[in-house]
């Protein structure tokens, strides 16, 4: 039970974390915004937070079981959810530029692989962060924000401040967990064909 509830308060708390980053990207836009949307995974990764987009690539290497994804993952959404709420009342600048963001999402194939695209770049720089360096996440996540990725947690942090709800965030959780998982799988054979050589 005692770990049970340390991985919910993690998970809490990354939710917070990336809270702190959409607000800061919401409130100041480009260029700013993503550079400083890059402290909400440093301080998850050097805090050792619970993030479902940095923890699901490494679900089979770290041995991550299967519902402690899922409670990660739902905890970051529901707490996200709520921390976007909480922000929509401190600025209604923040509130306007949420629902504008909102209001460019669909349900497509284009959103399905810029999702992807963002597990990809989320994987990256965990991987980055795990051998050593913060450089994977101080160029990553603005690289994702810029391109136009899809990033379901903050995705629903956005949602949480323009209070609605859009279906899209459901793609965006698949598209995520498998371009972090791809990236894994190619990274995986690139190693096994060192030690081969």
């Amino acid at each position: 039970m005692t770990k049970k509830i340390e991985l919910i308060n993690k998970s809490i708390g990354a939710a917070l974390l990336i809270s702190l980053g959409d607000y800061a990207l919401l409130k100041l836009g480009l260029p700013l915004g993503p550079v400083l949307f890059s402290l909400g995974l440093l301080g998850v990764c050097y805090m050792g937070q619970n993030l479902f987009t940095g923890k699901c690539g490494f679900l089979i290497e770290d041995k991550i079981k299967p519902i402690d994804l899922l409670i990660i993952l739902l905890v970051n959404l529901i707490a996200g959810y709520l921390f976007g709420l909480v922000f929509s009342i401190t600025d209604p600048e923040v509130l306007k530029n949420a629902i504008t963001k909102v209001k460019t999402w669909d349900v497509s194939l284009a959103f399905f692989i810029k999702s992807i695209l963002c597990g990809v770049i989320m994987y990256i720089a965990v991987f980055m962060y795990r051998k050593g360096t913060p450089l994977g996440i101080i160029f990553g996540i603005p690289l994702f924000i810029f391109c136009g990725f899809q990033h379901c947690i903050a995705n629903i942090i956005t949602m949480g401040v323009a209070r609605t709800w859009h279906t899209s965030i459901l793609i965006c959780i698949v598209g995520n967990f498998i371009g972090s998982l791809f990236m894994w799988y190619v990274s995986k054979d690139v190693k096994l064909n060192k030690k081969k050589k």
